[in-house]
């Protein structure tokens, strides 16, 4: 059987190659799966996407025309997948439930730290021989305040690296993690952490209750010399009113390494292009903003376990076994 994968990139493909070899053939793409591309899928019983795929209701249907029985994502974040139509059609898909949660807390400290210290900007200058330190000044981060929205397995990751900082800890979730509460991290109102907080930082699934979890009224309640940190999902900020404040002359430094209308931007090369994305466009152009492009999972550990785990979703399915990774159960 030949397994097609969407959306791999060229780091990415030798790890995919290698883990899938006894298994199955596979053969990369380097194109996301969109409603356009899914035409290729046709004669395919597994296809593997990417976290930016599209797999609303039009691309299932014509993946499911074509013979597709299932979709194994290459992700943890599912918040792009339609369930109810892919139940429907009778697609199993599976998901990544688990890969190395430093890798993404690391990353989130490396722009909190980056944008904290203005790396960008004193990299960018001493390019030119300008070694001048006007506007490079920084902040200690010890005997600051973290706030961690989401105290998962990254957010539990991210605040140990709080706690080595030697900061004051805030956290906010819907049940409490006792290993970040032995580190002393407080519980608190999502008010109170905003208010309270200079650094804060995002580890929470992208969920209809958590669209917009940073509001304009979110970002009114912070301090003025906050910095704010999304590593997880774009839709948990709502971008249009953050540039509201940023144009206002708010905020330390912002890092985001997700955009909520990143599909059909990030992955891609988009530099010899208009870029029709307004509010992006706005943002990048912010001397206290950092955006990369949702790489923070991207490490050797991270990919090899995410690969591992598809493989073995692959194989499960082909079996007829289910596990975790499954969020659509197989036909029967």
């Amino acid at each position: 059987m030949e397994i097609l994968a969407f959306g791999v990139q060229a780091d990415e493909k030798p790890f995919i190659e290698q883990a899938f070899e006894g298994h199955h053939d596979v053969r990369c793409l380097g194109v996301s799966l969109t409603e356009d591309t899914a035409p290729i899928a046709a004669g395919h019983e597994i296809v593997s996407t990417s976290v930016n795929a599209d797999l609303g209701h039009r691309v299932l249907q014509a993946l499911a025309a074509g013979g597709t029985r299932m979709i194994a994502q290459r992700s943890t974040g599912f918040n792009n997948i339609d369930l109810e139509v892919a139940e429907r059609l009778g697609l199993t898909v599976a998901r990544v439930s688990y890969y190395s949660p430093y890798s993404v807390a690391e990353f989130a400290w490396t722009l909190a730290m980056a944008v904290n210290r203005r790396i960008v900007r004193a990299s960018s200058r001493t390019r030119d021989f300008d070694f001048r330190l006007d506007g490079l000044m920084g902040r200690d981060l010890r005997g600051r305040t973290a706030g961690v929205l989401g105290t998962g397995k990254i957010g539990e990751a991210f605040t140990r690296i709080a706690h080595g900082f030697g900061m004051n800890l805030l956290g906010w979730d819907v049940a409490e993690n006792p290993a970040c509460a032995a580190l002393g991290m407080k519980y608190v109102e999502k008010g109170r952490l905003l208010a309270e907080a200079d650094l804060i930082s995002l580890h929470v699934p992208l969920l209809p209750s958590t669209r917009h979890l940073i509001d304009a009224a979110a970002l009114k309640a912070m301090k003025d010399d906050a910095i704010l940190v999304n590593s997880s999902r774009g839709g948990l900020v709502d971008t249009d009113a953050l540039v509201t404040e940023l144009r206002a002359g708010r905020f330390a430094g912002v890092g985001l390494d997700v955009y909520e209308a990143e599909a059909g931007l990030f992955f891609l090369d988009k530099s010899l292009e208009v870029v029709e994305d307004d509010t992006l466009a706005r943002l990048v152009t912010f001397p206290n903003v950092i955006v990369t492009s949702h790489q923070a999972y991207y490490t050797v550990d991270a990919v090899g376990q995410i690969v591992d785990t598809t493989v073995k979703n692959v194989l499960n399915y082909v079996g007829g076994r289910r596990d975790e990774n499954v969020l659509v159960p197989r036909a029967s």
